[in-house]
């Protein structure tokens, strides 16, 4: 905790090695976030009328490779980016938690009832309790909190804006009430536990994991209450490649669509339940190709095909990582657009058959294969049916593809990236 003249004297200009390593070196963006901070710290005093506070950031996630892996115990490669959330924050010595979200109304968690409610499905309420609730269960210190988050990561963009504020929320309880011992994994756990049993949304480990450890990572789901984190030691900068992640729109909150997204784990484990198994990384291609005829019957044929996707891409991600770490990132990028055909192909997750004249994603990847076949490569990124796409674009070609995809999908809409080092972190300056 310290005073907020304090912190704005410290990062006045951003001109410090922290910041560095969270936006990078640009001096325009450096002031920016500067500003960003100091701005999130007057609203703080004027809303909580406290100036002893603590700042903290959350990143978004990209990920690279392992399409709808995670949630049938597959292997992911991602990496933390550096649009973040960012949050002012305060303990209050109450059993009141008070959050105030930049454009958004401020919302109350009382530290007395924790209880999973439907009615608050789809809320950040619901997190934030479903949060507490896990920390205290596993035996951590809980306390009401005073915070003012402003964010930077997109919702439905496909970089985890969701995630990044789950961690957040468990960055800050950690911070203020258990002097940070709480590792990033189980922070990331009790994230996913909170949006599977208090959001209502069914989801793997990769985004809240990639978020909270920050970095390039591998992370390995084959058991999902201790996944294998592993740092991938590649320099993306190096290559001259940039990472564009388009913000492409469409997307349905409507309960069709919902049940469309919601069937892609579903039917995964159906075809592993056919095997005598909970999920897909459980069984082998073979033996799913040899009982073919038995299971369509019982789960129909996209089950299967999506089936083949998982097994696909779980392979593909350990070759992903040998590749970037033999520094042979040709082999990578051939493998990334393999990946994004094979999510076309037979996962399917590039538009909702619901709403099948909106086919955003996929008039964005024929954009990006009519101006990078050859040279980079582009795939669906993220949980798909609308959201985002990811392509890796090289430096002769970076003014060409924003123009293109800007002209269709609008001005701003393509984000230039990093992979940043550090994932869900109270700023000590």
């Amino acid at each position: 905790m310290a005073k907020i003249n304090s912190l704005i004297e410290k990062i006045s200009g951003g001109n410090n090695p922290l910041f560095h390593e969270l936006y990078g070196t640009d001096a325009t963006v450096l002031k920016e976030q500067a500003d960003r901070y100091a701005s999130l710290m007057g609203d703080f005093e004027k809303t909580y009328g406290a100036d002893d506070v603590s700042l903290f950031s959350s990143p978004g996630r990209t990920e690279i490779g392992g399409n709808h892996t995670d949630h049938n115990y597959g292997r992911v490669l991602a990496g933390a980016v550096n649009l973040d959330n960012i949050a002012v924050a305060a303990a209050n010595g109450s059993s009141t938690i008070r959050i105030k979200s930049a454009g958004y109304p401020e919302f109350q968690v009382e530290l007395t009832d924790f209880e999973p409610n439907e009615a608050e499905f789809y809320t950040s309420t619901s997190l934030v309790k479903g949060i507490a609730a896990k920390m205290k269960e596993n035996g951590y210190e809980i306390g009401g909190f005073d915070a003012c988050i402003e964010g930077r990561v997109p919702k439905g963009s496909g970089l985890s804006s969701s995630a990044s504020f789950e961690v957040l929320v468990g960055t800050i309880i950690n911070e203020l009430f258990n002097d940070g011992k709480m590792g990033g994994v189980e922070n990331a756990i009790i994230g996913q536990w909170a949006e599977n049993n208090y959001f209502g949304k069914p989801c793997g480990l990769m985004d809240q994991t990639a978020c909270s450890v920050g970095g390039l990572i591998t992370i390995d789901f084959k058991d999902p209450a201790n996944p294998i984190v592993k740092e991938v030691d590649f320099d993306f900068v190096s290559t001259g490649f940039s990472l564009v992640i388009t913000d492409v729109g469409g997307g349905h909150d409507d309960a069709a669509s919902q049940a469309e997204y919601a069937s892609l784990p579903t039917e995964m484990k159906s075809v592993a339940a056919e095997l005598g198994a909970t999920v897909l990384r459980e069984v082998t291609l073979e033996q799913i190709v040899e009982k073919i005829p038995a299971i369509r019957e019982k789960t129909g044929d996209r089950a299967i095909l999506r089936a083949y996707h998982f097994q696909g891409d779980n392979a593909r991600v350990v070759d992903q990582v040998a590749a970037l770490e033999n520094n042979d990132f040709h082999a990578f990028l051939k493998m990334v657009v393999e990946s994004g055909y094979s999510s076309y192909m037979y996962n399917q997750n590039i538009f909702d058959v619901v709403h099948k004249d909106e086919q955003v994603v996929s008039l964005a990847l024929a954009l990006s294969e009519m101006i990078l076949k050859g040279t980079g490569a582009w795939r669906v990124h993220g949980g798909g049916f609308g959201g985002t796409i990811q392509a890796f674009v090289p430096q002769e070609k970076l003014n060409e593809y924003v123009k293109i995809l800007e002209h269709v999908y609008g001005e701003g809409t393509c984000h230039k990236l990093f992979i940043r080092a550090k994932g869900s972190i109270k700023l000590d300056l």
